[in-house]
């Protein structure tokens, strides 16, 4: 069964996508997508500090199932993204999905 909104997006992109047609110039502008989505996620815990992020070590046990995995693993975020940092990330993301989906057609 094909996944229709999936195909709704990557058809609607290839119609939108006009100026942006090279290979060169997607994979730059993915890559430019790509470090706003970082850079947008580290000022909501510099600028903003609606999220912390608190990393260690996780620690998982050796004889630990693929299944048990999950109980042990952890996001290392603490808070939650107020509204302002929420819609940011959610734009910044959906200009990545825009991209990786325009190469994702130019490469067929």
């Amino acid at each position: 069964m094909k996944d229709i909104l999936a195909e709704d997006f990557q058809d609607l992109v290839h119609e939108l996508l006009t100026r942006h047609k090279s290979i060169l110039d997607l994979i730059t502008k993915y890559q430019d997508s790509n470090a706003r989505v970082n850079r947008s996620i580290i000022k909501a815990v510099t600028n903003c500090g609606c999220i912390q992020i608190e990393g260690k070590k996780q620690v998982i046990p050796t004889e630990a199932t693929l299944e048990e995995m999950r109980n042990y693993m952890d996001t290392q975020l603490r808070g939650s993204l107020c509204e302002n940092c929420k819609e940011i990330i959610e734009k910044e993301l959906g200009t990545n999905l825009f991209y990786l989906t325009a190469l994702c057609n130019t490469l067929n």
